[in-house]
Formats: structure tokens, C-alpha cells, sequence
């Protein structure tokens, strides 16, 4: 399909209507019988719109249920900790959440202010369990970077990061069994919860920002001289700028103050939806027109930005966005001479992010330490310190403590921002980088490409082996390597191919009706469109349909 209006201000027909949503979030109810309308645990939670009856009152219901009987299963008796993000449906589904936890006598510690980023309930979970036998654990209530009709339900384990695979399929499975009778699940009524022994206020932004001194050097911040501005895109970092400022003495600008639930500032993503992506060029392009309007390069040096639960960064200059993968390469160099961690430290990065990523960290550390998609991945080598900094092309990183410790196992895209804050104050500023590490490894195009596909075709693409795969070159670049796995030796679920200086990846996604590819070439532009292509060839080829 061809799209038309990538990049173009939403229309009326985009925005939705908060209340509509809302009201068919209670009015509605799923359909236990059709797999659409199911309880389904992808690399993030739950999620779904309440008008598709993907995301109900009945979903919510069902989780929290199965989610307070697994916890008390796994011995889970600390307290959990719960957020919710700025989408329209995040706050009805938070309410539900807490009048089935209360009243299956879980003890909830919930935000004093309405918004709560995710790497904040990660560290908050962190920070409790350390020390402690009576561990916590924590739910988000987010879609993430998601449309605006979108909600989303996330559970992070006592390790403060995304429950793994086999925790998720157990709660999936159980709050799939609870959904065909949901209405017979205890609850307390909400005004009477929230008030009961079983729940408690915490200032979540105050521990936060009281502790980012242990992950980001405010003194140089302070000392430099870039100038800096911050758009929260009316998500839940917004009340966390000014505390930043206000605790470290830093002048960072917050350029837009107020929340707007059908995000109708964003320009449309690739394609056409309304995508709180801030490392998306078409998503933001509105944002940027809106700088160069206002002549703010002449007072800014870079931009910042997070999307609704500040767990993915952003960062624009007068050039444009700055792709996360560059981004991340060029935070490898800057770490490696800023702080002291040890040369044994590998980098975290996914099977589908840029070479330069790793060439970055062959370079100045002790080489990458490659995962499948999903920031699960790494949260086991981040508590373990196998990894420094992990980050993955979809503009998630976290990374450890000044001192070596762990900070989140979740995507921060706060400390994210700061980092970049950090790197421009001292002279390092993330783009000057990127092209310094292109004049010594050489420059990269990178892209990724959703191509729509049915079940049928993402099944065949899954069930994939490297042995069906015939594919000798990469235009005219002789292939070298086909493999379903990472370098770690982990399956991701899908197929790369490589040749000497390009690699494409075909992989199924699990929420939509679309199969992804990612290519990078170190070669050419022209290359990197000549893999994509090859990487659509290698699909018709193996798969009983073709693809749109």
C-alpha cells in the first residue's frame, strides 16, 4: 500500500474521542472465543483498543486477577508498585487494576502524581529489592509509543524489567481462563480502595530524580555550555523536567507543557496512523517544522523527546532526528572515555540494530553481546553486569550506574535524553560523533520496512530454517552467513542473511498483520534498497501467498 500522507499534521478523521473510548471500554465486552478478542501477552503486555474489544474492562479484570494469583505462587509477597502513562484509556484501566488487587489484599504503592514514567517503576522496584527477601514487583498501564485508541497493560517481574516469556504465557493463559467468567472476580470499589490499608503513596518522581546523580554527571552538564530544549510530548515525563532542573541546576528548556490525548500535534507516521514515536522522522516532522517556524535553532543546540511513558528517547538538531542506532553507537565512544566500568563490559544490542553498534563496541569495549527484539532480553546481562549500556533500534537504552550498579532493566528514555544532555555539554554532541565513527568505520544506511502479510505467511516466515534459504547474494555482494540465531546463539524468530558489507533481517511480527525487515549496507543507499528487495524476494519464495 502506498501512503500518502506520512509526515503530514493529522486530520480530523485521525484524532480520536477520548470519551467514546472510555465509554466502550465498560460497555464492551471480548469474545473469549475469537483469538483477537484474548488476553495475548506480546514483548510489552497487553495491548489493544477498547473500540476493537481488544482492551476492556474484562481484560483488565482478568489480568489483575491472574497476575495476583502468580505473584503469591512465585512467592511474590513486597508490595507492587503501579504507573500508568497519558493514553485515554491508561487511567480507566489503572482503577480496575486496583479494585481487583485490593481486593485480593495485594499491597499497592501507587504514584502521588497522575503520570508515572516506566523506568521509574523499574528503579523503584530495584531500589526496594535491594537488600530484601519480601521482593517487589510492579504493573505499568501503558502502550507505550502506541496510537492513541491503543491501551496497554505491562508486568514487570522482581527483576524491575518485562516479565519473561514463560511468567507472561502463565498470566496470558490464566486471565484467558478468568475471562470467560470475569464478572465474578472480587473487587472493591474504587473510591473505597484507593483509601484502604492495602494502598500506599509514594513521590515516585522524587526518588527518581533524587537518584539520576547516580547514572548521569550533572556536573558537566552544568559546566558545559550547550543549549538544550525538551519535548515531552504530553506523556508522562512532563513534571519531570522542571524537578531535574530545579534539583541539579541545570537550564534545560521544556518547550511543551500541556497533555493532549489525541495527540493531534504529531504529524502521521509511515504509515498514516498517529505514532507517539519521537525517533520516527514522519512522526515528528510536525515537531520539527514547528522549530524551524519558530527559529529555535538560534537558541537551541538539540532537542529531546520522549513518547508516553518516557521508556524510548528522541533527539533532534537543525539536520533532523537523529536515528536511534547512531545514537546508540556514538554513546559507546563517549562511555568508554567517561566513565570507569572496566574493559569487560560488552554492549547490549539486538539482532536487528545497526553494525555500527558493534563495531563501536569491538572498537572501545569488549565487543556486543547480541539478543533477539525485545528489551527482555537483557535483563538478565544487565543484573549479571555482563553489559554496560543496553539499547536496541527502536530507541530503548538503559544503561548502569556511574559507579558499575544497575540502574533499570527497563528502557529509559529520560536517562536517555540526559545522556545526550550529557555528551553535548562536554563536547561530544551525539550527531559530531556519529560522524566521526562514519570517517572510521565508514558510513551505513540503515532502514526498516513493514510489509503486510496474513497469518499464514508470518507462520511460515517463523517456522523458517536457515536450510530453506536460498539466497547466494546480496545483489552482487556474495552471502556469507543465513542464520535464525543471534551471535549469543539464542533464536529470534526469524532469518538474517549477510553478505561482506551488507545484512538484512526478515522477521514476523506478533501484534500485527505485517512481517518487518530490517537491512543496513555499508556499501550504498542503492545497496541497502537491493537488500530490502532481495529480503522480500526470499518471503514470496518460501511462503504460500504473496505479500502486499
Amino acid at each position: 500500500m502506498e501512503y500518502t500522507r506520512a509526515g503530514k499534521l493529522a486530520e480530523e478523521k485521525d484524532l480520536i474521542n477520548p470519551d467514546l473510548l472510555v465509554r466502550k471500554y465498560y460497555e464492551l465486552v471480548p469474545d473469549p472465543q475469537l483469538a483477537s478478542q484474548r488476553v495475548a501477552f506480546g514483548t510489552s503486555g497487553h495491548r489493544g483498543s477498547s473500540l476493537s474489544s481488544s482492551f476492556n474492562e474484562a481484560h483488565i479484570v482478568s489480568i489483575s486477577k491472574a497476575i495476583a494469583e502468580i505473584r503469591k505462587e512465585e512467592g511474590v509477597a513486597g508490595p507492587l508498585f503501579i504507573g500508568k502513562d497519558t493514553h485515554a484509556l491508561s487511567e480507566c484501566a489503572w482503577r480496575t487494576a486496583i479494585e481487583v488487587l485490593t481486593a485480593a489484599e495485594v499491597e499497592i504503592i501507587i504514584d502521588s502524581r497522575p503520570y508515572t514514567p516506566t523506568p521509574v517503576i523499574s528503579r523503584a522496584i530495584i531500589k526496594y529489592n535491594s537488600g530484601r527477601e519480601r521482593m517487589a514487583d510492579g504493573i505499568v498501564v501503558t502502550p507505550s509509543h502506541n496510537p492513541p485508541e491503543f491501551g496497554g497493560f505491562k508486568y514487570d517481574s522482581t527483576s524491575g524489567g518485562p516479565a519473561p516469556d514463560g511468567l507472561t504465557s502463565r498470566i496470558a493463559k490464566r486471565a484467558n481462563e478468568i475471562l470467560k467468567d470475569w464478572k465474578k472476580v472480587a473487587r472493591i470499589p474504587f473510591q473505597k480502595a484507593i483509601s484502604s490499608i492495602w494502598v500506599k503513596k509514594l513521590d515516585y518522581r522524587g526518588m527518581y530524580v533524587e537518584d539520576l546523580a547516580k547514572v548521569i554527571d550533572f556536573d558537566a552538564i552544568r559546566s558545559g555550555n550547550a543549549r538544550i530544549g525538551v519535548d515531552p510530548l504530553s506523556g508522562a515525563s512532563i513534571d519531570y523536567w522542571e524537578a531535574i532542573n530545579d534539583r541539579y541546576g541545570v537550564k534545560i528548556c521544556k518547550l511543551r507543557d500541556t497533555l493532549d490525548p489525541t495527540w493531534s500535534f504529531m504529524t502521521l507516521d509511515h504509515d498514516e496512523k498517529i505514532r507517539i514515536d519521537p525517533s520516527s522522522k514522519d512522526a515528528m516532522a510536525g515537531v520539527k517544522a514547528k522549530l524551524d517556524e519558530d527559529k529555535a535553532w538560534q537558541n537551541l543546540d538539540l532537542v529531546c523527546a520522549t513518547d508516553p511513558d518516557a521508556d524510548r528517547f528522541g533527539l533532534i538538531t537543525e539536520e533532523g532526528v537523529i536515528n536511534p542506532n547512531y545514537f546508540l553507537a556514538s554513546a559507546v565512544f563517549y562511555l568508554s572515555s567517561h566513565r570507569k566500568w572496566g574493559k569487560d563490559k560488552k554492549i547490549g544490542k539486538t539482532v536487528v540494530s545497526s553494525d555500527l553498534i558493534g563495531k563501536a563496541a569491538e572498537r572501545y569495549c569488549s565487543g556486543a553481546w547480541e539478543v533477539p527484539t525485545g528489551f527482555k532480553w537483557f535483563v538478565d546481562p544487565l543484573i549479571e553486569g555482563r553489559v554496560s549500556l543496553a539499547g536496541e533500534e527502536s530507541a530503548g537504552l538503559t544503561l548502569l550506574c556511574r559507579d558499575g550498579s544497575l540502574w533499570t532493566t527497563d528502557k529509559d528514555g529520560i536517562v536517555a535524553d540526559l545522556l545526550a544532555i550529557e555528551m553535548a555539554s562536554c563536547g561530544s554532541a551525539p550527531r559530531d560523533v556519529h560522524k566521526q565513527e562514519e570517517k572510521e568505520f565508514g558510513p551505513s544506511w540503515y532502514k526498516r520496512v513493514d510489509v503486510e502479510a496474513d497469518l499464514e505467511v508470518r507462520e511460515a516466515i517463523k517456522s523458517l530454517s536457515p536450510e530453506e534459504v536460498i539466497c547466494p547474494f546480496i545483489g552482487s555482494e556474495p552471502v556469507s552467513c543465513i542464520t535464525d540465531k543471534t551471535r549469543e546463539g539464542i533464536k529470534f524468530g526469524g532469518i538474517k542473511v549477510e553478505s561482506r558489507n551488507t545484512w538484512f533481517v526478515v522477521r514476523p511480527s506478533g501484534t500485527e498483520a505485517i512481517y518487518k525487515i530490517y537491512a543496513e549496507s555499508f556499501s550504498s543507499p542503492e545497496q541497502l534498497e537491493v537488500a530490502i528487495e532481495e529480503a522480500k524476494k526470499l518471503v514470496e519464495k518460501v511462503t504460500p501467498k504473496t505479500c502486499k
